[in-house]
């Protein structure tokens, strides 16, 4: 029987880069890079067995810097994207760099407590995302729902599109786009959006947040000030195709409509300290994760701007029909948003949180003291949601 206690991995190193394998969905898997200056970095692959409500983790050798960044192929579940730092000419730079984990790594020793004795096995290098005359990478987004062949990079004041091709052992540029303006302009974050057929773009600098057209790379919204201070995230409903989520060092989190760029939708300020990550559900999107300095996950339900304000899935149509059940309508108020939990199990700054993309209903939250913690949606909201 499922369990709602957390369940808490230890890396042993420190760690701020997390993604969820967005190809695998039928295990839960996620992917954790390690920011390690004395060692080899590592990628650490957890797999969480929900029946017996443990953890088995492999490891595998990145060969290269510290992991600022790092995202999973969604069509090619052994591809992954890192941004880490290296040396050269005694100055730290960020790069970028495509990889594919060894084959045999499956079929690695899974269980033995003390595998980290087991010589592991390397990441295979593809290719590098050369940004030599881009600066420093902040992160790479692959196409949403793609084949894996096209990402993003956005490295200091660049966003650059990238054809992977030849199995993802060759980036081509297709195309890129320049932030223009005073003083050192710098993208701190990106999200490649699922809808509009996957040709828009929302990125983060300083204060301001960007929509990008992708097919002419260029501009098409900008909502100057959308935080107090750095905007740290983003992320799009999955089912509303014009809602935005964002979140900064202000501590707040808001909810833009890109159509209307002068104000948020709506507010949130539960956080005391900068918000460093937003996450919306894939399948329920009345479902938010936030992570932030404070060390506090909280999980709110933000379901009077969710595509079921009344519960249900409702479609614009329904509500502008008009000929059945007028009464039905009147008696229906939208649900109340809510903070349904705030989980307390990190003890240092939560960086990075993602849903599982294989149980809509589990999530893993990731402090830089390499703490990885597995939660699940309170069983009496899920069956509230559900039923």
């Amino acid at each position: 029987m499922e369990d709602d206690a957390p369940v808490i991995y230890g890396l042993e190193f420190q760690a701020r880069a997390l993604t969820a394998q967005t190809a695998e969905t039928d295990a839960i898997r996620f992917l954790v890079g390690t920011q390690s200056l004395k060692f080899d970095n590592q990628i650490h692959i957890i797999d969480f067995d929900d029946e017996n409500n443990i953890i088995n983790k492999s490891v595998l050798v990145h060969p290269a810097g510290e992991i600022w960044h790092i995202s999973a192929s969604p069509a090619d579940k052994s591809v992954l994207t890192t941004c880490y730092n290296k040396t050269s000419e005694s100055r730290v730079v960020t790069c970028a760099a495509v990889w594919r984990m060894p084959p045999e790594w499956e079929s690695g020793s899974h269980e033995s407590p003390d595998d980290s004795s087991n010589n592991p096995q390397t990441l295979e290098l593809l290719c590098h995302l050369d940004n030599t005359a881009h600066g420093n990478m902040a992160c790479v987004l692959w196409e949403p729902m793609g084949d894996g062949s096209r990402v993003i990079s956005l490295a200091d004041n660049h966003a650059v599109l990238w054809d992977l091709q030849e199995s993802s052992t060759k980036a081509a540029v297709s195309s890129s786009a320049t932030l223009e303006g005073k003083g050192q302009l710098k993208f701190t974050s990106g999200k490649w959006s699922p809808h509009h057929n996957c040709t828009q773009l929302a990125t983060a600098n300083d204060t301001a947040i960007r929509g990008w057209d992708l097919r002419s790379m260029s501009q098409i919204y900008c909502i100057e000030n959308a935080h107090g201070q750095l905007v740290r995230d983003l992320d799009f409903n999955p089912n509303k195709q014009y809602y935005l989520a964002s979140c900064g060092d202000d501590c707040k989190v808001k909810f833009w409509d890109v159509r209307n760029v002068n104000e948020p939708v709506k507010s949130l300020e539960e956080h005391s300290h900068w918000v460093w990550s937003v996450r919306y559900n894939h399948s329920h999107d009345q479902l938010l994760l936030t992570g932030s300095s404070d060390s506090r996950v909280i999980l709110s339900n933000m379901v009077s701007i969710s595509s079921e304000p009344f519960g249900h899935l409702v479609d614009d149509d329904d509500l502008s029909d008009g000929e059945d059940g007028h009464q039905e309508e009147k008696s229906r108020e939208p649900l109340q948003d809510s903070i349904i939990a705030t989980y307390e199990e990190h003890e240092d700054s939560v960086y990075a949180l993602e849903w599982s993309s294989a149980d809509p209903w589990l999530f893993a939250s990731l402090s830089y003291d390499g703490r990885l913690v597995i939660n699940r949606v309170p069983r009496a909201l899920k069956y509230r949601i559900l039923l």
